[in-house]
């Protein structure tokens, strides 16, 4: 005797909106969430009476028509958010070295290409090409575009290398540098991000850009609210141990208590290396497991969330990246002396006044093993721990240090600030799930595409996987993600119909 008819692990975007989709077409949903709060890289923190994001700084493709408009109308959650379209002059500004010129991304084709050429008037035949690419790769993707079609489509341009294709669309290093300006988007490796990738992300928010005003976890909170009042349940605080097996199909999951649920869905929202570690099941094989855990993750981050005086910062409607040497790929690879050597700004959209922030973010990288001293400490919600005074004490040298770094660009910013709180790998290993912290979770190589590509689908008949590990990461990325899980068990013909015929309503 079943008891639901889906079990959702997690509840990070992708298991959200798995919840919705699969709720809304009268299918009894549980999902179990190890945290107090809901949301996974949706989810807020309040400190000094001002609000952070732990992950979403900026959104795109929410504008009408768009793929991830369509998608959150469909679910029921979009006339509901509350919304700040970014400057369409330049929502994202990319500056080099010492250098004071800032080079700006506009939404829209034309005037992208137009911002442009203002610093760049030989590249008129160039930034053509590149939005053609980005559009021609873009269009290899049904679900992106909300239509039915097959793998085929997209296998001609997985093997693609961002670095190479900007290099082959213009020898203007600068131009290639710039295109290339906002890759901590992606945690970009020049020798193996895929094209797909940059071209998917940065077309949805050349499209449209958008930040959530008071944080995104009105997302989440949205998108329970629409799981519970379809008949679903969302149980907070309780961790799934162990996925059983029995034959090929999952035949029921335990929690810390030891209480077994059954259901004749399951879908697991984590990373696949932890949902292989906790499946016991013959059908999951030596050498799948083994994939499973060997997949190289993306880098970590180091997140510097800043409560401003009241009055000191001026808001700014875009984003910041800088990189500290002419190379934009170059910041992940970073050395001890000469960290950072790249950072983005996001500064936070308040409710409460437009003139002056609040609070902002800036984000850079951090390898895992940085933090080899501290790995063993766990602190999480249900049990708080200090990871002791010579972490606190790295944290704080980080911390100035980049704060120093910002001052060089915004002079003036360190007595813009009240207080800061600092976010690590071990910060997102610990409240999100990941295994060493990593960002954006399995690393893309464009050299070995399909060992990077991890399927919806398990061995199990009836366990399915959804998140930022399986196409792209990322609110659209994990979005369409759900909507191929969610698929499996719909049909993709029926769900990306209903998903357009939603908008006519």
């Amino acid at each position: 005797m079943h008891n639901y008819d889906v079990i959702i692990i997690g509840s990070g975007l992708g298991g959200l909106v798995c919840g919705a989709i699969l709720s809304r077409n009268g299918y009894r949903v549980r999902i179990y969430e190890k945290n107090r709060q809901p949301g996974g890289c949706l989810q807020t923190f309040s400190r000094d009476k001002v609000i952070f994001d732990s992950g979403v700084h900026y959104i795109g493709g929410l504008g009408e028509g768009e793929n991830l408009h369509k998608v959150f109308k469909y679910v029921g959650i979009l006339d509901k958010l509350k919304l700040k379209r970014m400057d369409t002059d330049g929502f994202d500004h990319i500056n080099f070295g010492a250098e004071d010129k800032v080079y700006r991304i506009a939404q829209g084709r034309d005037h992208f290409i137009r911002t442009l050429l203002a610093d760049f008037p030989e590249e008129e035949e160039a930034l053509h090409a590149y939005c053609d690419k980005v559009s021609e790769v873009c269009s290899k993707f049904p679900l992106y575009n909300l239509r039915v079609g097959n793998y085929e489509e997209k296998q001609s341009v997985l093997h693609l290398n961002a670095a190479e294709v900007l290099e082959s669309i213009t020898s203007n290093t600068r131009l290639q540098q710039v295109l290339a300006g906002n890759n901590l988007l992606y945690a970009g490796v020049k020798e193996k991000t895929p094209f797909y990738v940059h071209a998917l992300v940065l077309n949805s928010y050349m499209h449209s850009s958008w930040k959530c005003v008071d944080g995104g976890s009105q997302i989440a909170r949205l998108l329970c609210r629409q799981i519970t009042e379809n008949g679903g349940e969302i149980v907070r605080n309780t961790q799934v141990e162990r996925i059983v097996g029995q034959g090929d199909r999952v035949d029921h999951i335990v929690l810390e208590n030891g209480e077994k649920v059954y259901a004749s869905h399951f879908i697991s929202n984590l990373h696949p290396a932890q949902t292989t570690a906790m499946t016991e099941s013959e059908m999951i094989r030596g050498a799948y497991r083994s994939r499973m855990q060997s997949l190289e993750n993306s880098c970590g981050g180091f997140v510097l969330n800043v409560v401003l005086k009241p009055g000191t910062f001026r808001y700014i409607n875009h984003n910041y990246y800088y990189h500290a040497t002419d190379d934009a790929w170059a910041g992940i690879h970073y050395t001890a002396a000469d960290w950072p050597q790249t950072y983005a700004m996001y500064v936070s959209a308040s409710s409460r006044h437009e003139t002056y922030a609040d609070s902002l973010s800036i984000m850079t990288y951090m390898r895992y093993d940085e933090l080899a001293p501290w790995q063993h400490t766990f602190n999480t919600e249900q049990k708080e721990a200090s990871r002791g005074e010579d972490y606190e004490a790295f944290k704080i040298q980080k911390a100035e240090q980049l704060i120093d770094c910002v001052e060089k660009k915004f002079p003036g910013f360190r007595n813009c600030v009240q207080s800061y709180y600092v976010a690590t790998p071990l910060s997102y290993r610990d409240y999100i799930g990941t295994g060493d912290g990593s960002m954006y979770g399995i690393l893309k190589d464009n050299t070995d595409p399909l060992r990077t590509i991890v399927s919806a689908r398990t061995r199990l008949s009836n366990l399915y996987l959804t998140g930022q590990n399986l196409n792209l990461h990322g609110i659209l990325g994990v979005t369409m993600s759900s909507v191929i899980t969610s698929a499996e068990l719909l049909g993709m013909e029926f769900l990306v119909d209903e998903i357009n015929q939603s908008i006519l309503k």
